[in-house]
């Protein structure tokens, strides 16, 4: 029963747990194309998509992004299809 209770709690983490949602800078993706992604996916506005991406470039990663694992998921996976690194933190 122990067991059960130890799995129940890393759910409740991973579903309650804020993560950020991080993207890494690249050689090959434009900034454009980035901010573009930021505004699409993670619903950005275009301040805030150039704001990040001039961030990513310079700092070499950014969290653009927090919430529960879920939502965050979606989000990476979207950007992820799109060619631009992305990964999870907690």
């Amino acid at each position: 029963m122990a067991y059960r209770t130890e799995i129940e709690q890393e759910v409740l983490e991973l579903t309650t747990t804020p993560h950020k949602l991080v993207l890494h800078n690249d050689d090959v993706n434009t900034f454009d194309w980035v901010i573009e992604t930021l505004i699409k996916v993670c619903k950005h506005t275009q301040e805030q998509a150039e704001q990040c991406a001039y961030i990513i470039h310079y700092k070499g990663k950014y969290a653009v992004k927090q919430g529960t694992y879920e939502t965050l998921k979606q989000m990476k996976d979207a950007i992820t299809e799109r060619g631009i690194n992305a990964t999870i933190d907690k």
